[in-house]
Parts: structure tokens; C-alpha cells; sequence
């Protein structure tokens, strides 16, 4: 699978900027390559589609923050039982962060065991499997963890 078959779109991040009332972040991704390496990633050795607490979502930078206007990012979902990689696109660094910011605002406003943003996978145009996920994982360009900038609930050590 290639990075570029992978399109990603969020929504209800703007109410961050304007202080509107807080809505969950959405983040939709589509895909428009071969379905069936995809669909295997997604599913577990029983068969049955990964649960939400069994992936991982996490940003790469390509460079270092503050290095230069916009800063490349790889977005990720993994496996995390296997550790293996299920899908990753290039985004730009900004546009993620922005993301985070909205979960951990809208993650101030809820209860403590809900998801802090919701994340769609679509193939070719029809969902496929939906998380509610509460971490989000920032990495610099070295592979060191940027906490600050990532989403962590309280109480989770990593």
C-alpha cells in the first residue's frame, strides 16, 4: 500500500479558534488502493476487525519543529499487539497539531473513559471500521516521544 492511496480529512477542529462550544474531532480516511492487504491489516488473527484499544495513531515529524514554515509529518495507525504498521500518509505537521489541540480541548469538556476523537476508515468510499480513540502519539524527527505536544490521558503511562 502506498502512502498516496490515502487521503485524510478531519472536521469539527474550528470551534477551537473561535471558542465555540466543543465538538468531538473526526478524522476520515479514505483509501482507493488494492482493499485486500488493507483489510487484513484491520483484522485480527480471529478473523474479526481490530478493536479501538488494539491500534495506535501517532505522528512522525520529518524535521524538527520550528525548522522551517511547514513541517512534514507521517501519520500512522498500528497494530499494537504486533507493533506493525497498518496504514500511514504524509500530512503536514500544523494540521495535526491543531487536531490534537481540539481532542485535548474537547477531552476537557467530557467524561474520563470517553474517546477524546473519532477516527473513520473508508474503502472506496464506504466505511469500513470506526474507532473512538483517546492518545494520539507526536514523535520528533529522531523517533524520541514530544509528550507536550502529544494527546495522553491522565493516568496513562507510557
Amino acid at each position: 500500500m502506498r502512502r498516496e492511496h490515502f487521503t485524510l480529512d478531519v472536521s469539527n477542529v474550528d470551534w477551537v479558534d473561535t471558542d465555540s462550544e466543543p465538538r468531538k474531532p473526526e478524522v476520515s480516511i479514505e483509501f482507493t488502493g488494492p482493499t485486500t492487504e488493507l483489510r487484513e491489516r484491520l483484522t485480527g488473527p480471529d478473523g474479526t476487525l481490530l478493536a479501538a484499544d488494539e491500534t495506535d495513531a501517532s505522528l512522525r515529524l520529518q524535521s524538527p519543529l520550528g525548522s522551517e514554515d511547514d513541517v512534514a509529518g507521517v501519520v500512522s495507525v498500528t497494530n499494537r499487539i504486533t507493533g506493525e504498521f497498518i496504514l500511514e500518509l504524509n500530512e503536514e505537521a500544523a494540521d495535526v497539531l491543531q487536531f490534537i489541540q481540539a481532542a485535548r480541548g474537547y477531552g476537557e469538556h467530557t467524561a474520563e473513559d470517553d474517546g477524546r476523537y473519532e477516527v473513520e476508515i473508508s474503502i472506496d468510499g464506504d466505511p469500513f471500521v470506526s474507532y473512538d480513540k483517546r492518545t494520539f502519539l507526536v514523535y520528533d524527527d529522531e523517533g524520541s516521544l514530544l509528550r507536550q505536544h502529544s494527546l495522553i490521558p491522565s493516568g496513562v503511562e507510557l
